[in-house]
């Protein structure tokens, strides 16, 4: 493939990153209209495997939900979630009494620490038209003195999100999202606290990248240990270093080299991931991510005497109404909407 190009594989819906990443997934789901209570109609259900619904080879999935499409209450330990949100709305739920919807371009990034349960529902708010949700999941790991670091969760909404936009001679614009880390001189917003993404010397970067035809950014050269990662999952053809790549491939390139991507002659849409490794054991059994099995163990021990915290909700899938607007309101009673900030009264 040459120096900067490592591997070119078929982009699938999850794939294992490479550290510092654990996963990364893709949800792309043309659901119906809602059927007036934000779910599904029942004669839209007919012959769904209802609880747990992967069929590959239809437009959409319920996952594990049974009238609204998602991922009922479930727990995590020992790595963080960042949802990035393209198209579609996600509830949120969790056992610190945390919850929110969020969509359009909005990034949730949630440390599980020692501990959470969480709900995440995609409510199909319209009626008159078809809902399709389209989102990015990462499970970006914690290193082992940070596995057990209290929850956090918080909304990196659209508004705030950085944009870089360049465009060349021609008008040919590259629009990038800058979700973690910095392109050129735009940083991105702060990550949360314990995040290994929180040190930039960690050179964690999370961009979306959308193209025109004809229009390219360039990769920086950043270190050999570098992890980075390029999918592009819509378009039709990139040329980089010479060599042109199909739509729907993963990439795997050089972290120490200088990349021009540029775009052939339709939009493209590209997802990055880059980092620096964290350098220690990964055991990812179902929804922990510890460093050892006996960790993994524990953490099923420690779920199943405590719930960690217990789960505050009258229901297991958890949703809003229909007509309510993207909000967060956290564990401390503070409710934050899109440039707005309100304390509980």
């Amino acid at each position: 493939m040459g120096k900067k190009i490592i591997e070119v594989n078929d982009f699938k819906f999850r794939e294992d990153v490479g550290d510092p990443f654990v996963a990364r997934m893709h949800h792309i789901d043309y659901y119906p209209k809602g059927n007036g209570n934000i779910g599904v109609s029942k004669s839209d259900l007919e012959g769904r495997k209802l609880g747990e619904d992967f069929d590959f080879s239809n437009d959409w999935k319920m996952y594990y939900g049974k009238e609204v499409p998602g991922f009922p209450v479930h727990p995590h330990r020992g790595f963080e979630t960042i949802t990035i949100v393209l198209q579609g709305y996600v509830d949120h739920s969790d056992s610190n009494g945390a919850t929110g919807r969020y969509g359009a371009g909005d990034v949730q990034w949630m440390t599980a620490g020692r501990g959470i349960q969480h709900a995440e529902m995609f409510p199909l708010v319209h009626e008159d038209k078809e809902n399709t949700m389209e989102l990015f999941q990462v499970w970006l790991n914690l290193p082992s003195r940070d596995k057990l670091v209290d929850c956090y969760y918080k909304m990196l909404w659209a508004e705030d999100i950085p944009i870089v936009i360049e465009e060349d001679a021609s008008g040919n614009k590259a629009t990038i999202h800058v979700i973690s880390g910095s392109y050129k001189d735009t940083k991105s917003l702060s990550p949360n606290p314990n995040s290994w993404a929180n040190n930039r010397d960690n050179h964690v970067g999370i961009w979306t990248i959308k193209l025109d035809p004809g229009a390219s950014f360039t990769l920086p050269s950043i270190s050999p240990t570098l992890n980075r990662n390029l999918y592009y999952y819509k378009g039709s053809s990139i040329t980089i270093d010479a060599t042109s790549i199909k739509s729907n491939s993963s990439l795997k390139l050089a972290g120490d080299e200088e990349i021009k991507v540029i775009n052939g002659d339709k939009d493209s849409y590209l997802f990055l991931l880059e980092g620096e490794p964290i350098n220690e054991p990964v055991v990812n059994y179902g929804p922990f991510v510890m460093n050892t099995m006996d960790e993994i163990q524990q953490a099923y021990k420690d779920y199943h005497a405590t719930e960690f915290g217990g789960w505050p909700w009258d229901k297991k899938d958890p949703i809003h109404p229909k007509d309510i607007g993207r909000f967060a309101k956290y564990s401390d009673g503070n409710i934050e909407t899109p440039q707005k900030t309100t304390n509980k009264s």
